[in-house]
């Protein structure tokens, strides 16, 4: 049939190979020639491999093809031809890394003027990275060479391509001491310092995007690398220079000379902001080797370099670059709060979040400089901004629950005395006996405290919860809007409550709501107790059947479970909720039983959960003993003389008959007085069902089943014998048949089963 139908196609590649003069686009034009490449066809490669068709490959990835082509067949074979050069064939990779004329006309792709293709900047970057991964010695060699070859990436790194061809270069040298020399080779040609400069008002607003994006990826990948290679002795010589307060120092010249752009201020805050990172996320599931999120610790030359420029960031949330008004769904916004406002937002936000030894010079700026109300004015102000919002809530978490490892030296400080030295040591004495690290938490803590403190006295936050909570209710009465940032207060308050009760501060803001005017104080207590129990209990999801509930506004990242298994936990409880529920009312439970006025569904699973439906095979009651007898006459172990039970044989009815009969009245002698038999039958037998099989290792009996047993009264064969007038003419017996009663109880050993 394989032949007759022609299905087996020889491949018209292997046909073309056998010409002589055979050219490269008539081989490109074949759809399987990349397949037969990467399954590294010999007399394919040969062909490719050849000096000639090497040179027209290269030609192909790194000129402008003919502008009379058709759009959708110009770049036809230059994409052909990149797939060719990566294809990752050994042999192909040796011809294009040895050749230094293949190179040469690879890099001459650099040296064209500004603008490049995009499309050929990709292919020239893939190419390019491949040979840096596969042929990396040969081509840092001759890339060292070239004197100009940084000078001219930078020139086209308005090309999100040249980007990746810096990050291949950085990550993907081997051996270690290899990217070592790398990076010194680069750090000697002072790539930071050069990406630095491009994040300027006076470039072009692709070109510091992309050195920004350049420098956050340089920090990152560095710091990873850092921590996985620790046979390196040697800092990462890029990461020190960019962590160097001169380089963050030069970084906010740039950002705040002439005229400030949104995009100048925004690309370098994005730099600041990775170099302020501690903990770098889990991303796509991917965790270091011990299974925990990375974390870092913030160089305490970028707080010095950024505290002297506090001041211009307060500046710019009070003045930022000018915008248009705004259209939104709720109207014209006449000054939007901006992407400048919500990045200084994230950057204070951060600084909160670190801890060094300069973190107490940072928060007394930002104290002496009020900028934590000015945040709080632009929190109630723009009332639908929930990016803002979340950048607010942040910086009061910070403040009122620090991080353990900020208190460790003195877990239980609230009170900002400064530590009296003893009345016969000389302070010169003690600050010498004191420990360096010591002295750093101190100050640390002292100015946490400070931060503490201004939060609630000058910026005072429990008046504006109260106020923004009572204005908010007042417009929800007269049937207005909920006012956009009210979760996110909500999640504020819980935060100061929590941390009133058992934070690391708890005595400090204790005080200072105790030191609060008497109306304030009386109507916190009054918003805790009532008010915002009220509202949590309103947001608390219970999940159904479970008993343990959760308030929406608690922080998700805290739970130890992905939100994904609670959610099919709870709809797999319920589902097995439901169908107790519709077995219940389908089998002939007493509705009185369950009468419930409760509105709650959890309620009425609660009450099903307590029915005991389980059987106890070990008490020897009548019930059990009926129930076997029917087994033992219904299903009968195999004899080896046995007929075959699948041949055909004639059934006689009336036997089956008479045998259901005395079957229904030795149930009826056998029970006991006030209970009801147990069969196990199917109630959900088909009224047209005449037989019953059971395989279980036991023989079929072709015995129909006691017609009282909840079979329709259709079951009785018509050729039975005729005993009064109703039966001869077809109709059923009804005081043959047994109540339905029983049922309840059969439910119960098949449902115990199932379980």
């Amino acid at each position: 049939m394989f032949w007759k139908f022609d299905l087996h196609t020889s491949s018209h590649l292997e046909a073309l190979l056998d010409k002589e003069d055979v050219t490269l686009a008539e081989l490109m034009d074949e759809e399987d020639v990349l397949q037969e490449c990467k399954a590294q066809n010999r007399r394919l490669l040969v062909l490719l491999c050849q000096d000639q068709s090497m040179q027209e490959l290269v030609r192909l990835i790194t000129t402008e093809p003919p502008t009379g082509v058709e759009e959708t067949k110009r770049f036809k074979y230059p994409n052909i031809a990149c797939e060719l050069l990566t294809s990752d064939v050994g042999v192909i990779n040796d011809k294009l890394g040895n050749e230094e004329p293949l190179l040469e006309s690879l890099y001459a792709f650099l040296e064209q003027p500004s603008p490049l293709n995009p499309l050929l900047a990709s292919f020239f970057s893939k190419t390019i990275g491949n040979l840096i991964t596969r042929k990396t010695e040969q081509v840092i060699s001759f890339l060292q060479k070239k004197d100009g070859f940084l000078s001219l990436v930078l020139k086209h790194i308005d090309t999100s391509a040249m980007m990746d061809v810096l990050l291949r270069l950085i990550s993907c040298v081997e051996p270690p001491p290899l990217r070592l020399e790398t990076l010194t080779w680069l750090n000697e040609q002072k790539l930071a310092q050069r990406l630095i400069e491009l994040i300027h008002p006076e470039r072009d607003e692709e070109r510091q995007s992309n050195a920004s994006q350049t420098l956050c990826d340089i920090i990152r990948l560095s710091r990873d690398q850092a921590s996985q290679l620790q046979e390196i002795s040697q800092p990462d010589p890029l990461l020190t220079v960019l962590e160097s307060q001169e380089c963050v120092e030069q970084l906010l010249q740039n950002m705040f000379s002439g005229e400030r752009t949104e995009s100048c201020i925004v690309n370098g805050i994005q730099v600041l902001l990775t170099l302020l990172e501690i903990r770098r996320p889990v991303v796509d599931g991917v965790m270091d080797a011990q299974g925990f999120e990375r974390s870092y610790t913030v160089n305490s030359s970028i707080l010095l370099a950024i505290q002297p420029h506090l001041i211009h960031f307060h500046q710019l949330l009070l003045e930022p670059p000018k915008r248009e008004p705004m259209l939104t769904t709720l109207g014209v916004l006449e000054e939007p709060l901006g992407n400048t406002r919500l990045h200084v937002a994230r950057l204070v936000a951060s600084l909160l979040y670190t801890s060094s030894a300069s973190h107490a010079v940072v928060a007394q700026e930002l104290c002496r400089l009020n900028t934590l109300n000015l945040l709080l004015d632009l929190f109630f102000k723009y009332t639908w901004n929930n990016f803002l919002h979340l950048q607010v809530e942040l910086c009061v978490a910070a403040i009122v629950r620090p991080c353990a490892h900020e208190m460790r030296l003195q877990p239980g400080l609230v009170t900002q005395e400064k530590v009296k030295p003893h009345p016969d040591a000389a302070p010169e004495q003690e600050l010498n006996e004191t420990p360096t690290s010591e002295l750093s938490d101190r100050s640390e803590n002292s100015a946490h405290n400070l931060m503490v403190t201004h939060l609630f006295q000058h910026c005072q936050l429990v008046q504006r919860i109260l106020e923004a909570w009572e204005g908010n209710d007042k417009i929800q009465s007269d049937r207005g809007m909920r006012r956009g940032y009210m979760g996110h207060l909500t999640r504020i308050a819980n935060t100061v409550v929590h941390n009133l009760e058992k934070g690391p501060v708890h005595t400090q803001i204790s005080s200072l709501i105790a030191g609060l005017p008497e109306d304030y104080r009386g109507r916190w207590e009054t918003f805790v107790d009532q008010t915002l129990s009220e509202t949590n209990r309103k947001n608390t999801i219970d999940l159904v059947g479970t008993g343990n509930p959760r308030p929406s506004s608690e922080d998700d990242m805290e739970s130890p479970f992905p939100k994904e298994l609670t959610i099919q936990q709870a709809f797999s409880d319920y589902q097995i909720q439901q169908m107790t529920a519709n077995f219940v009312d389908q089998f002939g439970f007493n509705d009185e039983e369950f009468t419930d006025h409760d509105d709650s569904i959890g309620a009425t699973f609660d009450r099903i959960a307590e029915i005991n439906i389980n059987i106890d095979a070990g008490h020897d009651s009548a019930n059990t003993a009926v129930f076997e007898a029917c087994s033992k006459e219904r299903i009968q172990p195999f004899d080896d003389e046995e007929e075959d039970i699948w041949e055909e044989k004639e059934i006689n009815y009336a036997t089956q008959a008479k045998s259901r009969n005395s079957s229904s009245r030795a149930a009826d002698s056998d029970s006991d007085e006030g209970e009801d038999p147990k069969y196990d039958l199917d109630p959900f037998a088909s009224p047209d069902q005449t037989e019953a099989t059971t395989t279980d290792f036991g023989e079929v009996n072709s015995k129909a089943p006691a017609a009282g047993a909840g079979f329709s009264a259709w079951d009785a064969p018509v050729s039975q014998p005729a005993a009064t007038e109703a039966e001869e003419k077809g109709w059923a017996k009804f005081t043959d048949f047994q109540p339905f009663c029983c049922v309840s109880s059969w439910a119960s050993c098949t449902w115990s089963r199932v379980l």
